[in-house]
């Protein structure tokens, strides 16, 4: 994943702020769920959507019936993306085997090679 070090860097930063912080960076957005969950579902907004500014990061939660329960369970969302974009794989340098595994490699083929061949007809 190829992230921006700006963008990765927000993210880090909005990871240390607590709950109340952080969604003072966001945009929130409630919205009319609907699915299974009767009448109150239905015709509430209980849906939640999270927009953290800075990252340009959006989480959504729906599926339960009060919109304080889903803004926690999208806030919990948000902070695992953030997670993620604010991860940095390690630098991977492409390596060769050293002499002594070149050796024990080519012993190993040798011996197996051995053994193959004396699985042939006898030569009498």
């Amino acid at each position: 994943m190829n992230v921006p070090p700006e963008r990765r860097a927000a993210a880090a930063r909005a990871l240390a702020l607590d709950d109340a912080a952080l969604l003072a960076e966001c945009d929130e957005e409630f919205y009319t769920a609907g699915g299974p969950g009767g009448q109150h579902r239905n015709k509430t907004e209980s849906g939640v959507r999270l927009t953290h500014r800075a990252t340009e990061l959006s989480v959504s939660a729906t599926e339960r019936r009060s919109q304080v329960q889903n803004r926690g369970v999208a806030l919990e969302r948000l902070r695992e993306g953030l997670r993620l974009l604010s991860f940095v794989p390690k630098k991977r340098r492409p390596t060769r085997p050293g002499r002594g595994a070149q050796r024990r490699r080519l012993d190993a083929k040798r011996r197996q090679g051995e053994k193959k061949s004396l699985r042939g007809k006898p030569s009498w």
